[in-house]
């Protein structure tokens, strides 16, 4: 199951591994995203840190973690084609996977 944040972003945890990325809604108010900055794999997050940001042409928004955790894996597809945020924003447009520390 999906669980959405207060800042917009999802988290979906399977076998001990969330994988995050933005909703439908932060993806619209963004516009199209032409940059995407994420962490290294192997970055320690806490619950609410900053772990990047996305830029459109219209804004930068910076992306908190969910949930405390470390990141194993980034979508390394955003690179070179950001705008999979907007069009798939919850299948392709992922932006991280990351260890749970604690599910909730």
């Amino acid at each position: 199951a999906r669980k959405f944040t207060d800042k917009h972003e999802w988290i979906s945890v399977e076998n001990g591994i969330g994988t995050v990325g933005i909703s439908n809604f932060a993806q619209e108010a963004l516009g199209d995203v032409v940059y995407c900055s994420l962490p290294e794999v192997g970055t320690k997050l806490s619950k609410h840190d900053e772990f990047g940001a996305l830029e459109s042409v219209k804004a930068a928004s910076e992306l908190y973690s969910p949930l405390s955790g470390e990141v194993t894996e980034i979508n390394a597809a955003l690179a070179d084609n950001p705008g999979l945020v907007n069009k798939s924003c919850y299948q392709d447009g992922w932006l991280i996977k990351m260890t749970v520390e604690n599910p909730a």
